[in-house]
This record gives C-alpha cells, sequence and structure tokens, in this order.
C-alpha cells in the first residue's frame, strides 16, 4: 500500500509484529518501547517515544500502532521529529476538534481503512478467539511532510484471499 523507507523506527513496538513484517521486508527496523516485553524482535525498552528530540540515525519513518490514550500525542510528536509518519489508529481518530492541528495541515497524505474489522489476536496478551473482530474500525493513517492537498481515502484488506 505504501513505498517505505529502508530504514523505520517503530517507537511503540510491543511484542514485534510490526517489527517483524518490516524486516521481513528487508527494512532495517529500530524497534523501541517503553515497556520490556522480553521479545526477540525489541531492541530497547524503557525508552520513552514522547521524550526523544531527534531520530535515531538513518531513519527515515516513523511506523507503529501507538498506545490509543496517547496517540494524539504520538502523531503531534512523530511529526515534529520525522517528515514521514504512519500510524495504525481507530478510524474515529478523524472524529475531533482537538486533533485539527494535526489533521487538517494538509499533510495527511492518506487514510488506509480496513474493510473488515482487525481480529482481536492484534492486541497483547489476547487469548481469546482470532476470529473475533474488535468491534472497533481501524486505519493506517500516513502523513508526508512532502504532500499538500486533500487525504485520499483507500479501503484495504487484511486478509491475502480478498
Amino acid at each position: 500500500m505504501e513505498k517505505l523507507p529502508e530504514v523505520i523506527w517503530e517507537p511503540a513496538c510491543g511484542p514485534g509484529v510490526i517489527v517483524r513484517a518490516l524486516r521481513a521486508a528487508g527494512h532495517q527496523v529500530y524497534a523501541t518501547d517503553l515497556v520490556d516485553y522480553r521479545s526477540p524482535d525489541q531492541d530497547s525498552a524503557h525508552w520513552d517515544f514522547l521524550l526523544e528530540r531527534q531520530l535515531p540515525i538513518g531513519v527515515q519513518a516513523i511506523v507503529t500502532n501507538p498506545p490509543f490514550k496517547n496517540a494524539g500525542e504520538f502523531v503531534a510528536h512523530a511529526l515534529e521529529l520525522c517528515p514521514k509518519v504512519i500510524m495504525l489508529l481507530r478510524l474515529a481518530f478523524l472524529e475531533s476538534d482537538k486533533r485539527t492541528p494535526i489533521l487538517d495541515t494538509g499533510h495527511l497524505a492518506r487514510v488506509h481503512v480496513f474493510r473488515k474489522r482487525l481480529p482481536m489476536m492484534h492486541r497483547h496478551g489476547w487469548d481469546g478467539p482470532t476470529n473475533s473482530n474488535s468491534g472497533m474500525a481501524f486505519a493506517w493513517f500516513v502523513w508526508d511532510r512532502g504532500h499538500s492537498g486533500p487525504t485520499e481515502l483507500h479501503r484495504v484488506s487484511w486478509e491475502t484471499a480478498e
């Protein structure tokens, strides 16, 4: 869906699901998180993204699924640090006057909305059925400082056979 640069920072990597997908696609990924998930895919724990003032060396994009209670802060901070920011967010992220400064700048290039709800298995520690959906709509939001103008909307599938 998106052409990604070689070097990416995943600052809320959790147990590493996004990291593994990016590395499998050939990207160099800095995988950090505030929490230590004891995952072989996590490079560094106790790293507070919101306190960082510069990108790791060579990073050209930030790609993450931020903690939802801090999603607005994560996006705003990422946009200060990096020219390309891609976040997995609830679709309802669009519904806010408070987020106008990050949504209405003309730099929100694309929103890739999932046709079907994500399964609950994407949540850390989920032990329930993997075929039940989360009940919430999610999308990949793509900000690009080089973009100006209206936001494109795309419908995408997380299933490979659709």
